[in-house]
C-alpha cells in the first residue's frame, strides 16, 4: 500500500507520511522534500529526531515530573511534541497553531491524536493567532515551543524582536521558549536569533552538537529563553547522553556565541536560509 500524501492547497507543497519498513507505526511527515516530524504512534514518549529531543528535554525540566503543564505549540508538523507532552504529563493543556489546515486534517486522519489529550489545534498565521489566544493564556504558558517552516525555511516575520515580545505576557513565570533555528555555515542567522531572543529574554542558552556549533555543516540549533533562571542543571547529562550528543551553551560562552549577531526587527528580519537539497535524506 503506497504512503499516503496530499498537496496543500495554501503552499502547494506536497504532504507524504512515509511508514519506516522495518518499524511499523513509525513515521515520518515529509512537506516538500523536508522531513518535518517523526512520530511513534505505539511510543509517544520517544522522539526520533535530534533536535525535537532536546525541546522534549526542556519539556521535561520545566516543571517536577509527570506534572501537567500548559503547553503552546506555533507549528504543529506530526504533532510530535503534543503527543510528546500528553504522553509524559497526563492532563497538561495544551494549543497548537498549524498554518496549513489541509495538513492537520491529512495528519489527524492518517495518525490519530491519543484519547483523552487535552490538545486543541488552532489554524491561521502563528503570529496572528497568537496575538489573539484566548486571554486565559495569559501569565499561563510553561512551555512555548516555536518550529514554524515553510518548506525547509522560518519565515521572516515569526524572527523579530516584536514576534517574541508578543510570546512574553502569555508565559508563566516558569515559562520556557524553546526555538528550533535552522542554519549553515557560519551561523549567522543562528546568531542573530540568539541575540534577538537575549534582548527580549533574561536567560538564553543553546544546544547543538559540536560541528554545528563550529558552523560547519546546515542541521538545528535549539534555543531556550526565560524571564527566570533556566531549571537546567540536568540539561547538560541529558544532551551528552543522547543518541546524537549535543552540548548546552549558556552564561558566557553562550554571550560569545551571540557576539556579533545582529538583533533581528521587523523592518530587518529575513528567512532562514535554505539547505541544499542533499542535506534531507527521504526515500
Amino acid at each position: 500500500m503506497p504512503d499516503p500524501e496530499t498537496r496543500l492547497a495554501l503552499s502547494g507543497h506536497v504532504a507524504r507520511l512515509e511508514e519506516s519498513r522495518g518499524a511499523p507505526g513509525s513515521w515520518t511527515l515529509v512537506v516538500d522534500g523536508t522531513p518535518q516530524s517523526h512520530v511513534e504512534l505505539e511510543r509517544p514518549d520517544w522522539l526520533g529526531f535530534e533536535y525535537v529531543r532536546r525541546i522534549g528535554h526542556a519539556a521535561d525540566l520545566v516543571a517536577p515530573e509527570g506534572e501537567p503543564i500548559t503547553a503552546l505549540h506555533l507549528g504543529g508538523g506530526a504533532l510530535t511534541l503534543p503527543r510528546y507532552v500528553a504522553a509524559t504529563r497526563p492532563g497538561s493543556r495544551q494549543q497548537v497553531v498549524e498554518l496549513e489546515a489541509d495538513l492537520v486534517a491529512f495528519v489527524r486522519e492518517h495518525l490519530p491524536l491519543p484519547r483523552g489529550a487535552q490538545i486543541r489545534v488552532r489554524t491561521g498565521d502563528a503570529r496572528e493567532v497568537l496575538a489573539k489566544l484566548p486571554a486565559g493564556l495569559d501569565g499561563a504558558v510553561d512551555l512555548a515551543i516555536v518550529d514554524i517552516f515553510a518548506g525547509a525555511r522560518t519565515p521572516a516575520h515569526v524572527t523579530s524582536t516584536e514576534f517574541y515580545e508578543l510570546i512574553v505576557p502569555r508565559l508563566s513565570p516558569r515559562g520556557i521558549v524553546a526555538v528550533n533555528v535552522a542554519d549553515g555555515a557560519g551561523l549567522a542567522f543562528a546568531r542573530s536569533q540568539a541575540a534577538t531572543l537575549a534582548h527580549v529574554f533574561a536567560h538564553v542558552a543553546v544546544a547543538a552538537d559540536a560541528n554545528m556549533l563550529k558552523g560547519r555543516r546546515f542541521g538545528n540549533v535549539v534555543m531556550y529563553a526565560s524571564a527566570a533562571p533556566l531549571p537546567f542543571e540536568r540539561m547538560p547529562r541529558r544532551l551528552a547522553s543522547d543518541p546524537a550528543p549535543a552540548k548546552l551553551v549558556e552564561g558566557d560562552e553562550f554571550r560569545r556565541f551571540a557576539d556579533g549577531g545582529r538583533v533581528v526587527t521587523d523592518a530587518t528580519a529575513v528567512p532562514s536560509p535554505p539547505p541544499a537539497r542533499s542535506v534531507f535524506l527521504s526515500r
